[in-house]
């Protein structure tokens, strides 16, 4: 990359020196927050504030047409304007997130003919009308990098040439400093603004693929041979293709985008072949997607790659290579042309190929051969992220299948139902649960807990205390003893973890030993992580008392469990105490009663209880009890699935943690 260019106009100018347009309609002004999801809120800003002076009036919709006949879609003299503003505002507002780290504040601006805010010197004639684009962070000390060299450093991201596309689209840009704030403006002219401009520009109408083309369902031009386009829209088309890639995560669904994005655009046809998983030797790839212009020989395509797949080296600095035209020679009915074929690589590694077809005999030029190659890498990145959250997610259910039990247990004169839900697909949650039986036989034991926290922390937790209960109910330890030797494994545990971080500490302290990177955890951060809330009880069936069952329980900081009675009347069933993991010198009570005859039990986790939609959570006012009540009548899978429907339709978005409840009704 080169020098980073220096901005045409620098303007010190205290606040009130900056003159504002008499209509307010034609200036919107937004703040954005400092974080990755800035960029993409300030495009959708940009366009919507455009789309907004043009159907009041304030912009006129086309220079070439003279109103809504005459151009396609996406050839709007607008449509280009809109296209360039997004990109500007989208590289300035991407580094200021990036240097600065501080709130944005983006404002758009209409300027009539001869009015200019960014400070045109005198006597240089009247301005023509604009759009000012202005993007301010309250980081003023920090300076405009440049490489006087001319030669950018190694590694130097992506987002740094966004100046360069500023100077190359701005008819003018610069930088103001006022009190606590730098604001980087651009000003572009409007094309369409004055319905009488030259009808002859008509070959800016060709400018490239623009974002409404990517999402529009109109059929799209092919502009692979338009050299301004390869010049000027593929820096468009480059960016909204990385958006739209680094959203999908699924490998074929990135393959099957990829084939879309190229054709008809850069390629008459293409198809994305992808490598086994982990570099497995010997194994062949796998054609994922075949995409022609022609959707009639999409599929006579496919039949002669899947005969022919390319063989290309592995090079992680290789870029396209001219390969033989598929079928040729073969009265396949293929047309001939140019083949080009570029390894898919991200970190190093081989993940696939990409192959595609152009029509015509001549050599593709080098500027269409540099696109494809950079097109190529982005979509081995995307390809690579969705390959590593299916492996996250796969080890993340297999890590969850091994944390809860495979079945649970029935017990005699009990019909239970359970529900559980993590908040995150990919992530192993924190909630856990379990029945079991316990000898002789006559005994059987139900939990309900959660860890602090979620994630590989919360299931390490979750995978000590769900076999530690077993095992003390096993040995005959009642419901309160079984608590409290829970209570001290785990601040064992936790003491034991502080302890290793205190001797890491000690040893990168020692002379010679290189000090650590960051500060390890106290021993109250590293018993933090053991923090649990659980209920856990034991059921044991009377004989002859008409199929009551007697339940023993108790909750350590947990939600407690209602009793829902057949004549409507919901109560809690234990009594609160503290969480486990915090304090040794504690002993835990349990509660007894009897579950009669059309009783229910109903245990839940914090997810439900704790249930936002705004300030209120489900459970203020004794909103589950409330809740409960309504469900008299309905068996243990009813009551289980009507509570869960009250938590789904608490708010209108889904839950933000887990959610477990379990029904245990007596029959």
């Amino acid at each position: 990359m080169g020098r980073i260019p220096i901005p045409r106009e620098t303007l010190h100018l205290p606040a009130s020196q900056v003159p504002l347009r008499r209509d307010t309609r034609s200036t919107s002004r937004t703040s954005l927050p400092g974080n990755p999801l800035a960029p993409s809120a300030a495009r959708r800003f940009t366009r919507a504030a455009l789309a907004d002076w043009t159907s009041l009036g304030l912009l006129t919709t086309c220079t070439f047409c003279q109103g809504d006949e005459g151009c396609s879609p996406g050839e709007h003299s607008t449509d280009l304007l809109a296209d360039d503003a997004v990109l500007i505002v989208d590289e300035l507002v991407t580094n200021a997130v990036v240097h600065a780290g501080t709130t944005v504040e983006l404002l758009c601006r209409l300027e009539d003919p001869g009015e200019d805010a960014s400070g045109t010197p005198e006597g240089e004639g009247e301005e023509p009308a604009a759009v000012v684009l202005e993007v301010s962070d309250h980081h003023p000390a920090r300076a405009i990098q440049s490489d006087a060299t001319g030669q950018a450093p190694a590694g130097t991201p992506e987002y740094g040439r966004g100046l360069q596309l500023v100077a190359a689209l701005a008819e003018r840009w610069g930088i103001t400093y006022r009190s606590g704030l730098k604001t980087v403006w651009a000003r572009l002219p409007l094309e369409g603004r004055d319905p009488g401009q030259d009808q002859g520009a008509e070959p800016a109408l060709r400018r490239g693929l623009r974002a409404a083309e990517i999402l529009a369902p109109a059929t799209r031009r092919t502009v692979r041979d338009d050299p301004e386009w390869t010049g000027r829209g593929a820096l468009s088309f480059l960016a909204e293709a990385s958006e739209l890639l680094a959203g999908q995560l699924d490998e074929d669904l990135v393959a099957a985008l990829a084939g879309q994005l190229l054709v008809p655009r850069l390629a008459e046809w293409c198809a994305v072949w992808l490598d086994a998983e982990g570099g497995q030797q010997g194994a062949a790839p796998r054609l994922a997607r075949v995409w022609h212009a022609d959707e009639a020989r999409i599929e006579p395509l496919r039949r002669i790659l899947e005969k022919e797949p390319p063989r290309l080296p592995v090079s992680p600095r290789g870029g396209p290579v001219r390969m033989p035209w598929p079928g040729a020679g073969s009265g396949s009915g293929l047309d001939s042309g140019a083949a080009l074929a570029c390894r898919l690589v991200a970190n190093g590694r081989a993940l696939g190929t990409l192959l595609l077809g152009r029509p015509g005999r001549g050599p593709v030029p080098d500027e269409v051969t540099a696109l494809i190659e950079d097109f190529a890498r982005r979509v081995a990145l995307a390809i690579g992220a969705a390959r590593r959250y299916t492996r996250q997610v796969t080890i993340s259910r297999v890590l969850q299948r091994g944390l809860l039990p495979s079945q649970v247990a029935r017990i005699p004169g009990i019909a239970s139902s359970l529900v559980y839900e993590p908040s995150d697909d990919g992530l192993a949650g924190g909630d856990f649960y379990d029945v079991f039986p316990c000898p002789p036989g006559d005994r059987w034991c139900f939990m309900l807990g959660d860890v602090q926290g979620s994630g590989p922390e919360a299931a390490v937790v979750t995978g000590l205390a769900r076999p530690w209960l077993r095992l003390l109910a096993r040995e005959g330890y009642r419901v309160g003893a079984v608590l409290d030797r829970l209570n001290r494994l785990l601040l064992d545990d936790a003491t034991e973890a502080a302890e290793s971080a205190s001797l890491m500490v000690a040893a990168s302290a020692a002379p010679g030993v290189p000090s650590l990177p960051a500060t390890p955890p106290s021993p109250s951060e590293g018993s933090q992580a053991r923090f649990l809330s659980l209920l856990y009880g034991e059921l044991m069936p009377l004989p002859g008392a008409g199929g009551a069952v007697r339940c023993t329980l108790a909750s350590a900081g947990h939600p407690l469990p209602l009793l829902l009675r057949p004549d409507g009347t919901v109560r809690p069933a234990a009594e609160p105490q503290l969480l486990l993991g915090v304090v040794e010198q504690v002993a835990y009570e349990s509660s007894t009663f009897d579950l009669e005859p059309g009783d229910t039990l109903l245990c839940v986790t914090d997810g439900v209880t704790e249930r936002r939609s705004g300030r209120r959570m489900l459970d203020d006012g004794d909103g589950l009890a409330r809740a409960l009540a309504g469900c008299v009548g309905l068996t243990a899978q009813g009551v289980a699935e009507r509570i869960r429907q009250v938590v789904h339709d608490f708010d209108e978005s889904p839950p933000e943690d887990d959610v477990a409840l379990l029904v245990l009704q007596a029959t």
